[in-house]
């Protein structure tokens, strides 16, 4: 991922020397295991950890360096690494990775990484759980116009946009977490899984000292449809990044300016342009949903790998494990602070909820003229009438709102008198039952 997109603390985990230190310690792990089982020498696991791992903890872009310097030779990694953690430790390294295979280190590492990648998007969700119910409590009760295709439907609250996003992220944190437990499992089975060379204990040891279950058949690599639904996870919560940051662009747009992204003292929104204020935020979140999810098909297209193993996954996981868990973290912790500073209107809302004249309450009217006794083929004619003349008319000089064009009906005043349109328009109505919904979705706040 570039670094435009890159926040440290994500990046270090995908960095080459995170993943040789973690390599390292699955080596360590397992001699150690074997150690106690009697498979090595006591001393030979002493001096492994000993001098093993300062080597380990000091590699830098030298020592990266140097791998990749043998890799040239060897055309292998891991070879290179062992080799490389040999001219440290000495004799006693040959008897790092006994029984062992390359895949062992390799998907035991992946899941390492992920795990610690997982930890830190579900924190991320946390911090746009913790925006959108600081947002939502604020404007519970801010009366804002709800839309379907695009146009005016029927009242709602800005609180409530709000909690219905708060809901998805919530559901999305949880998937997060089940994909985080799917990954979390460790091989140490040797060639084609079978356990020939290698003690179902080591691999028991090490899953333990590295927080991960035992994957229980390995073939030669973990399964990779645990790797694809992990993936999947990422893409369904940046699919609720897009959703949120589409809302935003929307109410942005110059008319209707419901709600804008903080604009900075000094910010530019254009080059040539100098009143523009753009939803530059919302639009690179979008983006970067794009590109998230763009990586589904590839770890979809993983899980078909030839007999107990291929490497055509490999080349695939080096680029998208790093690029997609990067992305969101980026966009995540961007969402969080946008609707942290986000600029809201309510005078706005109000104006656009007031804008068609009332015909929002439609529906109100319709149920009132059928529980007076109308039919209610009958009574969405009527009701249809007095909108669309309402609607036709608007902007034009003397045109009379909604409610003015239904007390003009006679078909409608025959069964509602001017008290009972009132009452059936009422916005009051609209937002009886938000407390139920802020209930249900964020409980007791």
């Amino acid at each position: 991922m570039v670094p435009r997109y890159s926040r440290p603390q994500m990046a270090a985990i995908w960095s080459p020397a995170t993943r040789y230190r973690i390599w390292f310690e699955i080596e360590a792990l397992a001699a150690e295991a074997m150690a106690d089982l009697g498979t090595i020498p006591a001393e030979a696991a002493r001096a492994i950890r000993d001098r093993g791992e300062p080597r380990a903890a000091a590699i830098g872009d030298a020592e990266v360096a140097r791998i990749d310097e043998i890799e040239r030779v060897t055309r292998h990694d891991v070879i290179a690494f062992l080799t490389f953690m040999a001219e440290g430790i000495g004799p006693e390294a040959r008897f790092m990775h006994q029984g062992m295979t390359s895949s062992d280190v390799l998907d035991t590492c992946l899941a390492v990484q992920m795990t610690r990648a997982a930890d830190l998007l579900i924190a991320d969700v946390d911090a746009v759980l913790a925006a959108l119910k600081t947002r939502a409590l604020e404007h519970r009760m801010t009366p804002t116009v709800g839309r379907s295709h695009g146009i005016h439907a029927e009242p709602t609250t800005f609180g409530l946009k709000l909690a219905g996003h708060y809901a998805e992220f919530a559901r999305g944190r949880n998937r997060l977490v089940a994909a985080r437990a799917e990954v979390a499992t460790c091989a140490i089975s040797g060639p084609v899984g079978t356990f020939a060379s290698v003690d179902p204990r080591v691999e028991a040891f090490v899953a333990d000292r590295l927080g991960l279950a035992v994957e229980p058949v390995s073939t030669q690599v973990i399964p990779r449809d645990r790797h694809a639904a992990f993936f999947c996870a990422l893409a369904v919560v940046a699919s609720a990044v897009e959703r949120l940051a589409t809302e935003v662009r929307h109410l942005q747009r110059s008319e209707v300016r419901e709600a804008e992204e903080f604009f900075h003292p000094g910010q530019k929104g254009s080059s040539a342009m100098p009143h523009k204020r753009n939803p530059v935020l919302s639009e690179n979140l979008t983006g970067l949903a794009r590109l998230v999810r763009g990586y589904v098909m590839p770890a979809l297209e993983n899980v078909a790998l030839w007999h107990e193993r291929d490497i055509s996954h490999s080349s695939v996981e080096r680029v998208i494990a790093p690029d997609a868990t990067i992305a969101l973290d980026f966009a995540l912790m961007r969402l969080a602070g946008m609707m942290e500073k986000l600029t809201i209107y309510p005078e706005r809302m109000q104006a656009n909820l007031d804008a068609l004249g009332g015909v929002v309450h439609s529906q109100k009217v319709l149920l009132a003229l059928t529980q007076a006794g109308m039919s209610r083929e009958d009574a969405y004619a009527a009701v249809q009438r007095a909108a669309m003349a309402t609607w036709q008319a608007l902007g034009s000089a003397g045109a009379r709102d909604f409610r003015a064009n239904l007390q003009a009906d006679g078909e409608v005043t025959r069964w509602l008198d001017a008290a009972a349109i009132d009452a059936a328009m009422d916005p009051r109505r609209d937002f009886r039952h938000v407390d139920t919904v802020f209930a249900r979705v964020l409980g007791g706040a």
